[in-house]
């Protein structure tokens, strides 16, 4: 980072220099703050859509901003974006062994860090994403960040939508909201959607294109209950069942299945959440409950072939599991009103309680026959686990204003986490572990609209087991601490908005997921073992500017840049001591303009560049460098919406997802095989409003 480094401490100047005496936007407040404080009063990097940019950025689910997203990426282990990485931090998929996501995951207070398939964009009026460690807001599940989905809240206002859209690869989405009071003082909100498609694949052994399909429904309720100034009742409801096919892998790495027994990756979760405001004289009390059930489907042809495609050689492998997860949630926060210390300190204490539990039952099973030297081998390895895990925290925070346009704060949060394991080979596992995180930042405002910070900031994450055959010495690993620190400016001009940001994280015991298969021939066998790697550290930075040109033009900018690796580790499996982390590329880059004329016609263009990145800690295959461009075109009046839209418009073939194994009779030697994205959609949505 010799380079770009200076580049964005003179950018940085420069935009400080432009900012100071520059004239407010609107005031944007963050929701998933624990004060929820407007943007500029929070220390971090952090990146706000609202609905309309949504709308310009995406068609129907989360994973499609993640291209617009500084540092931020997926592993494209499964059909849709639930393993996500920021600045270099996340996981890459999780078949075994007890759910310790990196990253959090929440839509309206409910958690689903680690299943975020059912990530609709239909009605979300907020996408939030919190980069860096988010110690004294969320805790062992945000070690790496956060991201928050908000949709439409009822306001008592009547209205209503509809969407329509059509798109190439036989897609259909059909969806429908409305709102609206019923009475005085109770207003609700109710949004349903469904969204299908063929799954931009075609299987030759089956002469058929919906092996890889998706089929998404989601519901949602909102009521929200006001029967004073004081008090306010939100309850939420949602549901979601996603039946989406998984026949993602080609032997040749194209869009050309030859899969005879091609998966099934589904999830069906339903949620609540139910918040509790109350506005006090001195201090404000909330009270936040969620829970969640899913059930989750995930199978795969292991051997991505056929009977023809092998012949005269007999392999055949298949995995299946089956995973029903259960969480629920208390957490009690209490924030002041009246100030303490001669008028100058905000304060906030909280607790947390949190219950998960998960079962998974899951089945491999395979033949394989080699004619030319008689030689047979079978697998029938079924498996079933139980995991239960309680987690109890306290946090606190104070806001300290030192000078009128100066800030410190210091947040503070322990937790404990104990945690049940038995499955059916045997093992047994009862962990414990406190754990520790927090942030020290001051922050000075060099205008009305521009402010700076530096912050201290570290998170923390559970440690573990290893299951299947890990040695006694690996069984358990530790967990894992965060040290962010992190300078950036943020600026809310007439015209521009800026949030920029230089880090420097460093891992301590960093958990590293390696992968071995045990048994050559056998695409089933497996094993996976997370271990401590002594040290991994990120430098970075990141780069957002949204500008409104004029009435009609708008632009924005999305840059971010990260040298992350590990600084030793050695392990059986390989050396990774000086190498880049998986799914941390160079560079992210995304820009954008969009034009809107008086008369409704609107036209907009985006691109998206991502640097080459190692696809896994196992091997250093690594993915290619791409550049992707999105259109969108149509004409708006008060009642309704038409546009014409293209994903991809160059239809680059790029990868999301790489292993690199020996699947393929009767060498098996070692192969990269990549999981590409989704190449060109065309389509036409229409959108009417009541």
């Amino acid at each position: 980072m010799p380079v770009r480094t200076p580049w964005l401490v003179a950018t940085f100047a420069m935009l400080s220099s432009a900012a100071i005496g520059a004239e407010s936007i609107d005031e944007i407040i963050v929701t998933s703050d624990l004060r929820q404080r407007p943007v500029n009063e929070i220390a971090s990097s952090i990146t706000l859509l609202d609905q309309q940019q949504i709308a310009e950025l995406a068609d129907q689910h989360f994973e499609e901003l993640i291209k617009s997203l500084p540092n931020v990426n997926w592993s494209g282990d499964g059909h849709r974006a639930r393993y996500l990485q920021i600045r270099g931090v996340g996981e890459l998929e999780q078949y075994q062994g007890a759910p310790n996501p990196s990253i959090g995951f929440l839509i309206d207070d409910i958690d689903f860090s680690g299943i975020g398939t059912v990530a609709s964009l239909f009605d979300v009026e907020r996408v939030e994403v919190l980069r860096g460690p988010q110690g004294t807001r969320y805790g062992a599940n945000a070690l790496g960040g956060l991201v928050y989905l908000k949709s439409v809240e009822p306001d008592g206002e009547t209205n209503a939508r509809a969407e329509l859209s059509v798109a190439s690869d036989d897609a259909l989405s059909i969806g429908a909201a409305a709102g609206g009071a019923l009475s005085p003082d109770v207003s609700f909100r109710v949004s349903g959607q469904h969204y299908e498609s063929n799954g931009f694949r075609e299987n030759a052994t089956l002469d058929r294109d919906d092996t890889n399909r998706r089929r998404e429904s989601s519901a949602r309720a909102k009521v929200r209950w006001t029967p004073n100034d004081r008090v306010e009742f939100d309850t939420t409801l949602m549901f979601a069942d996603i039946d989406n096919g998984y026949d993602a892998f080609a032997l040749d790495n194209s869009y050309t299945m030859l899969s005879d027994k091609p998966g099934r990756d589904a999830q069906e979760s339903l949620g609540a959440a139910f918040r509790v405001e109350w506005n006090g004289d001195s201090a404000d009390f909330q009270s936040i409950t969620t829970l969640a059930d899913s059930d989750i489907v995930f199978g795969f042809d292991a051997d991505w072939g056929s009977t023809e495609s092998w012949a005269p050689f007999v392999y055949d492998y298949t995995s299946a599991s089956d995973r029903e997860r259960q969480t629920l949630s208390q957490e009690f926060r209490l924030t002041s009103v009246d100030r303490i210390f001669d008028d100058t300190t905000d304060w906030l204490v909280g607790v947390y309680w949190s219950r998960l539990d998960e079962t998974l039952v899951s089945l491999n099973v395979g033949d394989y026959f080699d004619p030319f030297f008689d030689f047979t081998d079978n697998l029938f390895d079924p498996f079933d686990s139980d995991y239960a895990a309680t987690n109890v925290a306290v946090f606190g925070q104070l806001d300290i204003a030192l000078a009128a346009a100066t800030r410190f704060v210091a947040g503070l949060r322990a937790e404990r986490r104990s945690a049940d394991y038995e499955d059916s080979t045997g093992l047994e596992a009862s962990p414990s572990e406190s754990m520790l995180g927090g942030e020290l930042s001051l922050s000075h405002d060099l205008s009305d609209t521009t402010t700076v910070y530096g912050t201290l900031s570290s998170g923390f994450k559970a440690g573990g087991f290893n299951l299947g055959p890990a040695p006694d010495d690996r069984r358990e690993f530790d967990g894992e601490q965060l040290w962010n620190l992190e300078l950036g400016i943020k600026a809310a001009l007439r015209s521009v908005s800026i949030n920029a940001a230089l880090f420097y994280n460093r891992r301590e015991d960093q958990q590293v997921r390696t992968s071995v298969q045990l048994i050559p021939g056998d695409p089933a066998s497996f094993v996976f073992l997370t271990e401590n790697a002594a040290e991994g550290r990120a430098l970075g930075a990141e780069l957002e500017i949204d500008w409104a040109i004029n009435d009609r033009w708008q632009a924005y900018l999305s840059l971010g840049l990260l040298d992350a690796e590990f600084s030793s580790f050695d392990s059986d499996v390989s050396s990774l001591d000086g190498r880049g982390q998986a799914h941390a590329p160079d560079y992210t880059l995304a820009a954008g303009v969009t034009y809107r004329d008086p008369s409704g016609f609107f036209a907009g263009v985006n691109a998206s560049a991502i640097d080459a990145f190692y696809f896994d800690v196992s091997h250093d295959q690594k993915s290619d460098a791409y550049t992707l461009a999105d259109l969108r075109v149509g004409y708006e009046q008060d009642t309704w919406t038409a546009s014409l839209w293209v994903r991809n418009l160059t239809d680059e073939q790029y990868a999301v997802r790489g292993f690199f194994f020996g699947n393929e009779p009767p060498n098996f030697e070692p192969t990269l095989y990549t999981r590409l994205g989704d190449p060109r959609v065309v389509g036409v949505t229409v959108d009417w409003r009541f």
